[in-house]
């Protein structure tokens, strides 16, 4: 069956049409126009990664960084929470592992920007958003102009700018972006009252964002002066229900960007008459991809790879120009001297999380493990990072058969094109449901018509047409394109297709995955997609881990697993191998029944919804290395190390990793809340 596509309408370029944009040093400027960002006068589309430098150790950030910008993050966007630097009022603590002018130090080291989250309310499941508690007990309106208000979110803006001074973009700095409050969706005034807060304390970006999303229009912003951005997720934990949801929406290719889910939980549901966000003037760009999603009390979602991997797929066919992940890297919340720092029934907000674990079910987890979807995310952002320049002016056309994202059986394609060249983009991936095989598709671009195509399984990819290689033009290939290095260009083989590539001249070359073939001069490697999962772009040479995680760290290729790796990298010809052996000494991990031996610090955790039975394990490892992987079976579990919360989780069905480095050296006790019982 053929499948075409409307009508492909390019929209106008505009440019210098809003109050943004910026100039470092070196005259390279940082702009903004309707379609796509643009660096030094090129088109630029950056990878966005959320990683909280104060959930974390700052002796991890450098390596954590290391890692973010393996997989392919450019960008790092981070949270300044009010309540972690005052949480009593005068007092403000940037220290340690509040310190976020070390943490951007560690960025720049590593080559990365930076986006400030500056609030002053942010939400980010902490208590009351961010905001102190002794703000509460002010007697004026907050996230509002009230003159109070103003005067405290000022202090907090130039407490921030004494820390953060000199780097920003226009001093030679990273921090390209501040994100001004979050999730304010039905007050412009303040927003630009925010801005203009900002810049009188010296926090001053090429780039302002807000978040644009509400329940039904977008959000009211001061449209000249701010760019909005948007997000998805696979799964709402914030919904009151634990029962299955209804079919998500993210799966199927839509140019609609504002996601009315997100932040339902405390987002208005009214809507705001006589408002309509103006898209047109603004780039599609995201802050919230969901890299994972964090379990609530009464709902936990597990989140699989495809979920993530798909989601941000179809965003990016769908015209997304700037790819940001929330939450990227995983974390762990601290606790203050007056309080916890999570959110909490307790405080007022619809949802009970845990004390420690922000780990999110992120790409890498807050204890810096790899999860899968960081390798197939990685897939993407090579991709941007080679042939960015050439996708952000492509705008997308949707499909040419009417269909909608409740429909199982049709082919959910889209692409994006330029008119005369472009990526034909397919999801066959739709969460906690199966979609109908599709036998015999031939995609028809209107330009170039692709060979027949089964599409089956839970598979999400996408495919070039009319894409220049070298002095050729590939009239198109059934293989995904990853990257190019120099004359070479690689692919990934998709699942249940045959690699083929057809140039204009009319030849085709029919391969397989892990071959290589030559066409004048241009050298075409396809990669399995096993490979391309390993595939990493280091100091601009290409390494594929041997089922590792490759990452450089200070100027050496490492791998995020402990003990003995090895793996390929492309000299320009041929792969090469290479093993690195290193000491690995596994800690054995002991779990003893006993009972009591206190009264849990955090007993309200364990009795959530009502007085639970506990259960103790004295609990041991031998050495500081690898992990403690614990089977158990409960409500919520709690790991005390001398006396203090070291760990805790809503039990989520599988095997609870913690590393043994937090545990070694001390002594340590498991408790686990079973079921609810009455008094």
């Amino acid at each position: 069956m053929r499948y075409g596509f409307k009508e492909y309408e390019p929209t106008q370029l505009i440019k210098n049409h809003l109050n943004i944009g910026g100039e470092n040093p070196d005259g390279e400027k940082i702009e903004v126009s309707n379609l796509y960002f643009l660096r030094g006068g090129r088109p630029w589309t950056g990878v966005m990664g959320e990683y909280h430098f104060s959930r974390d150790s700052r002796k991890n950030w450098y390596r954590e960084l290391c890692k973010m910008k393996a997989g392919g993050i450019s960008i790092v966007s981070t949270y300044l929470i009010w309540i972690y630097h005052e949480e009593e009022e005068g007092h403000f603590d940037f220290s340690g592992d509040l310190d976020i002018r070390e943490f951007l130090c560690e960025c720049k080291k590593t080559g990365l920007d930076v986006v400030l989250r500056i609030g002053p309310w942010v939400h980010g499941e902490v208590r009351n958003g961010g905001f102190p508690d002794w703000l509460l007990q002010k007697p004026y309106k907050l996230r509002s102009n009230d003159a109070g208000y103003m005067e405290q979110a000022e202090v907090w803006y130039q407490k921030i700018y004494e820390q953060v001074r000199g780097f920003f973009y226009k001093d030679g700095g990273n921090i390209v972006a501040v994100q001004l409050e979050n999730e304010l969706v039905d007050n412009a005034e303040h927003l630009l009252a925010l801005k203009k807060s900002a810049v009188k304390a010296g926090l001053i970006a090429p780039i302002y964002t807000v978040t644009g999303w509400n329940s039904v229009s977008g959000a009211r912003i001061p449209v000249e002066e701010v760019v909005p951005v948007f997000g998805a997720y696979a799964d709402s934990p914030w919904e009151p229900g634990s029962g299955p949801l209804p079919l998500s929406r993210h799966y199927f290719f839509n140019k609609m960007r504002n996601d009315t889910a997100i932040g339902a939980d405390l987002i208005p549901s009214e809507e705001k008459k006589g408002w309509q966000l103006p898209y047109e003037k603004y780039p599609f760009a995201t802050c919230e991809l969901g890299g994972g999603i964090q379990a609530t009390h009464h709902r936990r979602p597990l989140i699989s790879p495809m979920d993530t991997y798909a989601l941000s797929l179809v965003k990016l066919g769908s015209g997304n120009n700037l790819t940001g992940y929330y939450m990227y890297h995983g974390g762990t919340n601290k606790t203050g001297r007056l309080s916890t720092f999570q959110e909490s029934k307790d405080t007022g907000y619809p949802n009970d999380y845990p004390i420690l674990s922000y780990d999110f079910q992120a790409p890498v987890s807050e204890y810096g493990e790899i999860r899968p979807q960081y390798r197939l995310l990685n897939m993407l952002h090579m991709f941007i990072h080679s042939f960015g320049e050439m996708l952000a002016p492509m705008e997308t056309v949707e499909a040419e058969l009417p269909t909608n994202y409740k429909d199982m059986e049709a082919l959910r394609y889209a692409m994006r094109t330029d008119g005369k060249s472009g990526f034909v983009f397919i999801n066959h991936h739709q969460r906690n449901f199966a979609l109908k095989n599709i036998y015999g598709a031939v995609i028809d671009t209107g330009v170039t018509q692709f060979p027949p195509l089964d599409i089956k399984g839970d598979i999400s990819f996408f495919m070039p047409f009319q894409m220049p290689v070298g002095g050729e033009v590939l009239k198109y290939a059934t293989a995904q394109p990853l990257c190019k290095l120099g004359s070479a260009y690689f692919f990934t083989a998709i699942e249940g297709i045959n690699p083929q590539y057809a140039f204009e001249e009319g030849k085709i070359v029919f391969t397989e995955a892990g071959m290589m073939f030559e066409e004048k001069g241009v050298k075409i490697i396809t990669l399995t997609w096993d490979q391309a999962q390993y595939a990493r772009i280091l100091s601009g040479r290409l390494y594929i881990g041997r089922g590792c995680d490759l990452y450089e760290y200070g100027g050496t290729i490492t791998a995020a697993q402990e003990g003995d790796f090895s793996y390929d990298y492309w000299d320009g010809d041929k792969f090469v191998t290479k093993e690195v052996f290193r000491k690995y000494s596994p800690a054995e991990f002991g779990m003893v029944p006993v009972s009591e031996p206190f009264v849990p610090k955090y007993e309200e955790e364990l009795n959530i919804g009502g007085r639970r039975s506990r259960q103790w394990f004295r609990i041991s490892v031998s050495s500081p290395q690898g992990f403690a992987e614990i089977a158990y079976c409960g409500d919520t579990a709690q790991i005390y190390a001398d006396g203090e919360l070291a760990a805790d989780e809503y039990y989520l069905g599988r095997p609870w990793r913690v590393p043994a480095k937090l545990l070694y050296g001390k002594e340590c006790y498991l408790v686990v809340a079973g079921q609810r019982y009455d008094l």
